[in-house]
């Protein structure tokens, strides 16, 4: 289930996150600049598709996770891979991008880390 939004997910929506993968991992893509998170997918591409269609840019749309049990965030995704943003690997490698995507990853899974 792909639930896209811009204000924090709610306890019940985070549970519904969390059945996509089983040991419940939570796959984010996050518009940096307009501060929306699509959160939920199999596949990152399927809500990066989501942000594009509802008018994000490509250059401000970037993947990861979150793993609820850990509070680990994860700043991996294919979807990364951007030359033309001198983004050669999977990982967010610009720093000020990292820490937008951390920032904006706690704001939307904040009930996770009170």
């Amino acid at each position: 289930m792909i639930i896209t939004k811009s204000e924090p997910y709610t306890a019940e929506e985070i549970e519904e996150l969390k059945k996509t993968f089983s040991n419940g991992y939570i796959k984010t893509v996050i518009d940096i600049k307009r501060e929306i998170c699509s959160a939920g997918a199999d596949r990152h591409f399927e809500s990066e598709k989501v942000l594009l269609d509802e008018g994000s840019k490509q250059s401000d749309i970037w993947g990861g996770g979150i793993d609820p049990n850990t509070q680990i965030i994860d700043l991996e995704s294919f979807i990364n891979i951007r030359a033309n943003q001198n983004n050669n690997d999977n990982v967010i490698l610009d720093m000020h991008i990292r820490e937008k995507y951390e920032n904006l990853t706690k704001f939307f899974f904040r009930i996770i880390y009170e």
